[in-house]
């Protein structure tokens, strides 16, 4: 059985809405609201919903890029949350970040050598050589020549800077990485090449994932488990042949009724989701799914639903249940 490298339980991440002359405090947005679910070592865990449901805000709440108002984030049993300045500093190198935007997450004046060796040289006291070294090792796993070390971002394509990116997250030996879109700002032909890298890093590094993605055919190929989020909430969660084979929330089944076929002849019936999505500044008391549920029921209105467990690992937030 894997051991748990990371726990979230009861995480909160708000952001103060202003107004006025003098900038008074008039509410928050609840981007993450509550969110609890823990992550095996070696394994992939995705974060699906929407734009705008609060995936990306969890994956830096739980790197402390965005400090959380609220829970815990258990990396070893240790606290991220609690952790001093220089003690996070130390733990940085085992927890590393994946931007979606390969162009704007790397700095335009460095080149792809100095870039992969700023981790090296904040974490560690490495010789030069011992940094050209590692910088050469890095390269060729992920790709890039030993004569393109030299370029410029600019002069490199959206999937040559993608792989520059990871390069740079996983040369100081992580253990944990959020990779946050990592494929989305690419395009189709190239996704498979980053997607499997990624896989064979894992491999390779026995790295642990968070995978952030609205593209539900990539997480399956990618994912062990799955968390579907709905307005800073998760509404279900399980193994990821469970969700795909037996999704139980009716949000979750309206999106995955989106994902195209691969049988043209096998035409899936869409379930659209009408009306809006609510406002995060003032959530519904009730389900947040509520509005907009072809099955909504009036306790959906009144009374907000808990995750229950459905078989194994599988669990579900609504009252239908």
């Amino acid at each position: 059985m894997s051991r748990v490298l990371l726990e979230v339980e009861n995480l909160k991440t708000y952001f103060p809405v202003k107004e006025g002359v003098f900038k008074k405090t008039t509410g928050y947005v609840h981007a993450v609201d509550d969110v609890s679910f823990k992550v095996n070592e070696q394994e992939t865990f995705a974060l699906v919903g929407e734009s705008g449901c609060g995936k990306s805000t969890t994956g830096m709440s739980i790197l402390r890029l965005i400090e959380p108002t609220a829970g815990s984030v258990l990396f070893e049993g240790q606290d991220v949350l609690k952790l001093s300045a220089e003690e996070l500093r130390k733990k940085r190198r085992d927890m590393q970040l994946i931007f979606q935007n390969p162009y704007s997450s790397l700095n335009p004046r460095m080149t792809v050598k100095r870039l992969m060796e700023e981790p090296l040289k904040t974490h560690f006291k490495m010789s030069q050589k011992e940094l050209d070294e590692q910088v050469f090792q890095t390269a060729d796993k992920v790709g890039i020549s030993k004569d393109q070390l030299e370029r410029y971002p600019h002069q490199f394509s959206g999937g040559q800077r993608q792989r520059i990116s990871i390069a740079r997250a996983i040369i100081s030996r992580p253990r944990f990485v959020v990779a946050d879109e990592p494929v989305s700002a690419l395009d189709v032909s190239i996704q498979s090449q980053i997607l499997n890298l990624l896989i064979q890093l894992q491999m390779d590094l026995k790295l642990t994932y968070i995978f952030i993605s609205h593209d539900l055919n990539v997480v399956r190929h990618l994912s062990n488990s799955v968390a579907v989020m709905y307005l800073g909430r998760i509404v279900e969660t399980g193994l990821s042949e469970e969700i795909f084979k037996n999704p139980m929330h009716p949000y979750t089944q309206a999106l995955l009724s989106a994902v195209p076929s691969k049988d043209p002849l096998n035409k899936k019936k869409r379930i659209i989701l009408q009306g809006d999505v609510p406002s995060p500044v003032n959530p519904p008391e009730g389900c947040p799914v509520f509005a907009r549920c072809n099955r909504a029921m009036d306790v959906c209105k009144q009374q907000r639903p808990v995750l229950k467990a459905m078989s194994g690992t599988h669990r579900t937030a609504c009252h239908l249940y």
